[in-house]
């Protein structure tokens, strides 16, 4: 069996990549761009005055003079304007043309207003380019921007905007589709017998990517009927980039999953992992473009391998670089019983350090969901047997 880094590992060699979408920039925050930005022009594109006041000529301060005739105004978005007098100044606003002739923006507040003239406060300093943001100071025309490979956050979505883009090319979402399988599952809110369960390793999957922000994120519930599987997932191959299963895969009698795969042409990259709970995971891909995770029926097994597989196999398939885990102190010692990797629920805390602990919740099975609501997300162990001792660094998993 592959270990949880070698399975990750695997899914990132084997995923396919996403396609690429040309979306506008009120879409593109989250996403993964798939071209580079060059500037447009310099940024700022004109000496841009930096504060509301007055522009003056600092060689006039430098010969003495405090005094000013005021003789014009120069608005932000209006044509550059000329001083014609260098003992006089124009008034002028945040955002606005340097005025030519000027070279220095006295703050109104450090001003007197004499009615048609100002004084300037007699600690004034007037140096040349004080309060002036320079032409190309921040960039120049023809300069890369951002890279293809960045993820566009807020700052990098106005840096588009202002390299004169309307849209840009990003790596497109993936429609992904939830599954879970089996007979004795029923729907919240449908009537319930007493040997069967609830219907809910579905709802925790999507919630935990549409947390991610995956939001092109549908469900479905499947019997344990060969033919029914056969039909359904086939549809479900046609109409989506990924599937992201829930039972079906162990051992047991109707454990359909990896055979129906299989004839519908979907590879197996792996089967089981060396790790607790959740042991019988799967992944495959089918050409062109699809990719499988066929995940535990156990409702810690399902959540589990979804952050610690699924959810860094779809950052892999966007192209995003891989992120190194949080590391955080375990806050107690821990026993790992098996020759197997063991995920294990915890809060966090800060200590008076800062340093983040992490104190072990441990469920009392791989049924047992409801424990998992007090914790924070979970610690992966390595193999056993052993104690894992309070103190050392492990890598934590956020739900």
């Amino acid at each position: 069996m592959l270990s949880p880094p070698e399975a990750e590992a695997a899914i990132a060699r084997e995923v396919p990549g996403a396609p690429s979408a040309t979306l506008p920039l009120t879409g593109l925050v989250g996403r993964l761009l798939r071209e580079a930005i060059v500037a447009e022009r310099d940024q700022p594109p004109f000496h841009r005055v930096s504060m509301d006041g007055f522009a003056i000529a600092s060689q006039a301060w430098d010969r003495g003079i405090r005094e000013f005739a005021i003789v014009g105004t120069q608005a932000a978005g209006a044509p550059q304007t000329s001083l014609p007098d260098p003992e006089a100044c124009i008034e002028i606003m945040t955002g606005a043309v340097l005025p030519g002739g000027c070279d220095c923006v006295i703050p109104v507040e450090r001003t007197t207003n004499l009615g048609e003239r100002i004084r300037l406060a007699d600690d004034v300093v007037a140096k040349a380019w004080l309060n002036v943001h320079l032409q190309g100071s921040d960039s120049r025309a023809g300069d890369r921007l951002l890279d293809a490979g960045s993820v566009l956050g807020p700052a990098e979505v106005a840096v588009v905007a202002s390299a004169g883009l309307a849209v840009a090319t990003v790596a497109a979402e993936p429609r992904i589709m939830v599954i879970s399988t089996g007979d004795e599952l029923v729907e919240p809110g449908e009537p319930i017998r007493d040997w069967q369960i609830r219907r809910s390793n579905a709802y925790a999957v999507v919630a935990a990517l549409q947390r991610r922000g995956f939001l092109k994120v549908a469900h479905d519930h499947l019997p344990d009927d060969l033919d029914v599987l056969r039909e359904r997932l086939r549809v479900h191959l046609d109409m989506h980039d990924v599937l992201v299963l829930s039972g079906g895969v162990s051992m047991g009698k109707f454990d359909f999953i990896p055979k129906v795969l299989a004839e519908l042409g979907v590879r197996t990259v792996f089967h089981k992992v060396a790790q607790r709970p959740g042991k019988p995971m799967w992944f495959g891909v089918r050409n062109p473009g699809k990719a499988v995770y066929a995940l535990p029926g156990n409702p810690v097994s399902t959540l589990v391998s979804c952050i610690r597989y699924v959810v860094p196999g779809l950052d892999a398939s966007l192209g995003k670089a891989r992120t190194a885990p949080l590391q955080v102190v375990l806050g107690s010692d821990a026993s790992v019983s098996a020759d197997l990797s063991l995920f294990l629920p915890v809060t966090l805390a800060q200590d008076g350090s800062g340093r983040q602990v992490a104190t072990p919740k441990p469920t009392r099975g791989s049924g047992d969901f409801v424990s998992l609501t007090a914790t924070d997300g979970f610690v992966e162990l390595v193999p056993g047997p052993r104690a894992a001792q309070a103190g050392s660094l492990v890598p934590f998993y956020a739900w």
